[in-house]
């Protein structure tokens, strides 16, 4: 029941400035030789508005990185999912390894913020995934199979899982193909179990480490759906090859 495009989400992170759009435009430019594959930008929150008029009627959306779980409320600093839809967003990152390490995220709160994309009319890009020192212990299974039953959204609504491996991220490190394998594996049968048939057609991401030498090999296994690609998102060159890659 696979009925979506591959999916190349770029997380721009803390990342950019007006002058970024050259490359949104270069990014829009390519992508639109590459028609079999669905592609997703998601820059700095103060880019959004702009990038989302640029990307408007081409084959690239632009997607948020964060949500706060309540519509409107006194939440200063924060943004609402509601905020990203209205701004031109169509996606929104939640849950990624950096929200949990750094801001204490637990999975309730990533659920949270699951469910308000849904309640926006976003696509929620659910990430899960275990460190370094978890996979040494033999327990990447368990603490992502926790995850995925603490962090995706309450309904079957349509929403994106992307697995990173927190030891990958940023350090040059990639799990082999078959590590790659046996897990997407595993969060597809999670997923099946937990929404029966439409299941089949969530999308799993891979994150961590996904550069355009090493993207052709991880894309190839099987349940990989795409991915959610971090610094090489940055230099349109770089993301449209691994984009590529999906062919």
């Amino acid at each position: 029941m696979r009925i979506h495009r591959p999916l190349i989400a770029g997380n721009w992170k803390m990342h950019g400035l007006r002058g970024s759009a050259g490359e949104l435009e270069k990014i829009i430019a390519g992508a639109r030789k590459l028609p079999e594959v669905e592609m997703v930008i998601c820059p700095p929150a103060t880019l959004i508005m702009s990038f989302a008029a640029t990307a408007f009627g081409s084959p690239i959306t632009v997607g948020g990185q964060d949500c706060h779980a309540e519509a409107v409320g006194a939440f200063t600093g924060d943004i609402s999912a509601e905020m990203l839809k209205d701004a031109g967003a169509t996606a929104v990152i939640v849950g990624h390894s950096e929200r949990r390490r750094y801001h204490g995220e637990s999975d309730a709160v990533v659920q949270a913020k699951a469910n308000a994309a849904f309640r926006a009319g976003l696509i929620a890009i659910v990430c899960v995934g275990e460190t370094r020192a978890e996979r040494e212990a033999g327990r990447a299974l368990a603490v992502v199979g926790s995850q995925i039953e603490g962090s995706l959204p309450e309904g079957a609504g349509d929403f994106v899982v992307a697995y990173e491996p927190v030891w990958a991220i940023g350090t040059g490190l990639t799990p082999t193909p078959g590590d790659v394998a046996a897990m997407h594996h595993f969060i597809r049968e999670r997923l099946e179990s937990r929404y029966s048939e439409s299941g089949q057609g969530v999308r799993i991401l891979y994150g961590g480490s996904v550069k355009p030498t090493n993207a052709r090999e991880l894309l190839a296994v099987k349940n990989v759906d795409g991915a959610l690609v971090g610094g090489a998102s940055l230099v349109a060159e770089e993301f449209l090859k691994i984009a590529s890659a999906c062919r």
